[in-house]
């Protein structure tokens, strides 16, 4: 995490730059606001960013926005770029508020249930180890490995693949599509807005033609459920299509960064590894910590439907407002010491699957399953975890992203 100095003038405070989280989320910055302006005006800092939003800094008043979608929509919008011409066409679950929102998830929540989870739960256990012995004997062979593309980043994409059921080698042409949409202002990933656009649009006419093929071959997995549902209420080619979108990005992306954070978390607390070495029971707690730790999207934007008064500012119909899931997570009104990884915290109310209400995270449940498959055979298999060289982040305000580390494991 970024300790960058408080020591600035209030309304200089910048936690929107992309280049404020080359080293980590402004941790400094964001305990400011939230003690001394918990509604805060921010000017804009990114050039194809909206000119100005109120950032909100605190646990309870991200969840009061999260769940009164009635005042504070999603419709418009969920990131900090300027509206685009394409964005009506490419509006997403998370860019929808109710009735139209319930409807589509309805729909695709079908894929997200316990008896569907369970049809690929099975394979996590194998996958993880194989991934795991690999990792491991790649490790010795050649004195380290790049954590993130060996093992963080091919968990979520085989669950990706297996879930849709597409070609498992075609698992990285999504990573290279998700890195382009997600890295548009880190030029290691992409070649800005046109590439990323470019991007949504290879990934939107990949889907095209597997729902084609699905509904002439169904196949027992999601995309023929969505499809191709027998009560004629399915996804129509458009949804599914911008569905596969956004799985594609916010199953595989979000998993990955939080599997990388929690390595660089135990590495940073080799305490807290050991402890989990010994007591494995403490997996399920251990997953919760590194997801609050971690907290893979820094931030999330609803525009306001009606005049409301906040913390004593007015936030008039139509500003923008952008919860900042980063600042709530170490909220010391709600985490004690939220400043310390500690794998047995409990409770932990964490708001990095969203505060509630209707755009609560779809695949949190999918999400904990892979990291829990994961960190448990890593504690099983692994004494040691060593950094063995520089650890390269992602630059961008709205992802906190890993995009290479190094590691020995023994």
């Amino acid at each position: 995490m970024s300790n960058q100095t408080a020591e600035v003038d209030l309304a200089d405070i910048d936690v929107q730059s992309n280049d404020v989280y080359v080293d980590g989320p402004p941790v400094a910055l964001f305990n400011r606001l939230r003690t001394e302006a918990p509604v805060f005006r921010h000017e804009g800092k990114n050039p194809t960013d909206i000119d100005w939003f109120w950032a909100i800094t605190r646990h309870a008043d991200i969840t009061t926005v999260s769940r009164q979608w009635q005042s504070f929509s999603a419709a418009k919008g969920v990131t900090l770029m300027r509206d685009r011409e394409d964005m009506e066409m490419a509006r997403m679950l998370i860019e929808m508020d109710p009735p139209e929102h319930t409807r589509v998830r309805g729909l695709v929540n079908r894929g997200f249930t316990p008896k569907a989870i369970k049809l690929l739960a099975d394979h996590y256990i194998e996958v993880t180890k194989r991934l795991v012995d690999e990792a491991i004997t790649e490790s010795a062979e050649m004195g380290s490995i790049d954590f993130v593309t060996k093992v963080a980043a091919e968990l979520p994409l085989i669950a990706i693949a297996e879930m849709l059921g597409i070609p498992i080698e075609d698992r990285a042409k999504v990573f290279e599509w998700s890195n382009r949409m997600i890295g548009m202002s880190d030029p290691d990933y992409s070649g800005g807005q046109e590439d990323a656009t470019a991007a949504a649009a290879e990934i939107y006419v990949y889907a095209q033609s597997i729902a084609a093929d699905r509904r002439e071959n169904p196949q027992n997995d999601i995309i023929s459920i969505l499809v191709s549902a027998e009560d004629g209420d399915a996804l129509d080619e458009h949804e599914f299509n911008v569905f596969v979108l956004l799985l594609a990005v916010a199953g595989n992306e979000t998993t990955r960064n939080a599997i990388s954070h929690g390595v660089i978390a135990m590495i940073e607390h080799p305490d807290q590894w050991q402890k989990l070495r010994e007591n494995p029971e403490l997996v399920d707690s251990a997953v919760e910590e590194i997801c609050r730790w971690a907290t893979p999207v820094n931030a999330f934007k609803r525009v306001a439907q009606s005049d409301i008064t906040l913390h004593g500012q007015e936030i008039k119909e139509g500003d923008n407002v952008v919860m900042y899931y980063v600042a709530a997570n170490h909220d010391p009104e709600v985490f004690t010491d939220p400043h310390v990884f500690d794998i047995t915290r409990n409770p932990n109310p964490h708001l990095t699957f969203g505060g509630g209400g209707p755009h609560f995270c779809l695949g949190a449940n999918l999400a904990r399953l892979e990291m829990r498959a994961l960190f448990a055979e890593l504690a099983n298999r692994c004494e040691h975890i060593e950094q063995t060289g520089e650890i390269k982040r992602l630059r961008s305000s709205f992802i906190n992203g890993v995009k290479t580390l190094p590691v020995k494991l023994s």
